[in-house]
């Protein structure tokens, strides 16, 4: 194959996605392609598709883009689309058949047949649709093309055994299946060994952790492990469900100094009869008393979560629960959601469908109650003084204020101003901060200390090395950087909680 065909890879939904990309342009650039330049938008020889199937328009944003393409292949001899993700997996051969120009079909059990099922497209000159039923391999044992030279995914599970009857998940990722603990943690070992320094630990759920095995306490004991490996210097997770939620989870958290004070959990509604609706198996009572014992081990935690706007059924006394679970909780942060039908999912035959209108009112009083919340949270952080890993790409407006951004140990995102002396994605800024608003710190004064780090080596030379290349084959600079909540625009987590 010629070592100058070129790659690109479309991610939609949530962080498993992000990190089965990950492994997709990893297992591409192993078999000899390179990375396509930022903004080549589809002028490719190898398009890639990782899809969701959590939104209700997903398939026609998939053939919107399929069908721009369509065109663009017909002018580019050799040029090849492959589809995979969660909407593969459901739809199979329904792609190919809706969009014929379509070259590879792969699911979310395979993706590491991605290059064979190319070349045998390529010779058979005919469309490959391979999608298998279960696991073939651990993702992490693929090769892998991170998007941060500093901070890095940890797949410690795959698939998901709760049945909510709002997502799709379980039936696209299969059963939960764990990854053993010496295999994790060899890999975040060999990762720490290349300069990344931020680890998150992906899955599902991931505190339902052990399972496999019976260990209500691997998850734990897995997090105190993380703390034992030299140089590692943050780790966080993502995400867990209360319904498995334990007390030594909680004082792993408190008692390992690396582990960030940070937690994500999906809360998803504060009605009880909401949550038994939608098979959540905790109630609000149990959900805030997670939250009591968090922030009596960790004063300053940030914790935050997802929430779902007008599930089937929801009355304006179910929706005031969940505005009463808000002003308990005092979120950091919480992504809201509209509900919206999930073609497979039981909640979209559901009766009680709530108008749309009343889905978005309700949307917007609980967006101004959390905007609130966040502000007056935040305010809180005024005086403080905190350590900021310098992030890529957080900061959208740096270059016009000359500020740089990066992310507290809590995950808040703070600006700051830039130092003297030149700093790097990786290393680490002591700041005090400002001025707070409900998405973000400010740090206006002179950084109180810089520290370098070796992530800033290795960002440095990553970003060197791919200055260096060829035109044609220059891989870009890592877009996606340090690991961090999606933005509130975007699908939940995948199901994710």
């Amino acid at each position: 194959m010629d070592v100058q065909k070129s790659y690109e890879v479309r991610t939609y939904g949530c962080q498993m996605n992000v990190h089965d990309s990950e492994r997709l342009s990893g297992l591409l650039e192993d078999a000899g392609y390179v990375r396509a330049p930022e903004g080549s938008d589809g002028d490719a020889d190898v398009v890639v598709f990782n899809t969701c199937a959590v939104r209700e328009n997903a398939d026609n944003k998939l053939y919107g883009n399929l069908g721009r393409l369509a065109p663009m292949k017909t002018k580019r001899p050799g040029m090849q689309i492959a589809v995979g993700g969660c909407l593969a997996q459901k739809d199979r051969d329904t792609i190919v058949k809706r969009a014929p120009w379509v070259d590879v079909v792969f699911g979310t059990h395979n993706i590491g047949k991605l290059p064979v099922l190319l070349e045998r497209a390529r010779i058979q000159e005919e469309a490959q649709i391979e999608i298998a039923e279960s696991l073939e391999a651990f993702p992490s044992t693929l090769p892998t093309r991170r998007e941060s030279a500093y901070a890095a995914w940890v797949s410690i599970s795959v698939g998901c055994n709760n049945t909510c009857t709002f997502c799709i998940v379980p039936a696209l990722r299969g059963k939960e299946k764990d990854r053993r603990t010496g295999d994790i943690l060899a890999e975040i070992e060999a990762l720490v060994a290349e300069g990344v320094s931020e680890i998150t630990l992906l899955g599902q759920n991931v505190n339902a952790y052990g399972s496999d095995i019976g260990d209500r306490e691997a998850f734990s004991k897995l997090l105190r492990a993380c703390g034992k490996i030299e140089g590692l210097e943050r780790v966080r997770f993502t995400s867990p469900h209360p319904r498995d939620f334990t007390d030594d989870v909680i004082a792993a958290m408190a008692e390992t100094p690396n582990v960030m004070p940070q937690l994500h959990m999906p809360m998803q509604s504060g009605s009880d009869r909401i949550l038994k609706a939608m098979r959540r198996s905790y109630r609000q009572e149990r959900f805030l008393g997670i939250i009591e014992k968090v922030r009596a081990a960790m004063p300053d935690a940030a914790i935050s979560t997802d929430i779902i706007v007008g599930f089937p059924g929801e009355t304006e006394e179910d929706f005031e629960q969940t505005m009463h679970a808000v002003r308990e909780a005092r979120f950091a942060n919480a992504f809201t959601f509209q509900y919206s039908k999930r073609p497979g999912t039981p909640a979209a035959d559901m009766d009680g469908q709530i108008p749309k209108e009343v889905v978005q009112e309700r949307y917007m009083r609980l967006s101004a109650l959390q905007e609130e919340i966040s502000w007056d949270e935040n305010k809180k952080q005024v005086g403080r003084t905190l350590e900021v890993m310098v992030a890529e790409g957080e900061g959208r407006k740096d270059g016009a204020t000359q500020r740089l951004s990066g992310r507290a140990p809590d995950n808040r995102l703070v600006h700051f101003t830039q130092p003297e002396q030149p700093v790097r994605p990786g290393d680490v800024v002591t700041v005090e901060i400002t001025y707070a608003a409900p998405h973000h710190l400010l740090a206006e004064g002179t950084p109180l200390a810089v520290r370098s780090t070796r992530a800033g080596d290795a960002w440095e030379k990553r970003t060197t090395a791919a200055a260096a290349k060829p035109a044609g084959v220059m891989l870009g600079l890592p877009t996606i950087g340090a690991p961090a909540p999606l933005p509130a625009a975007s699908a939940p987590a995948c199901g994710i909680g």
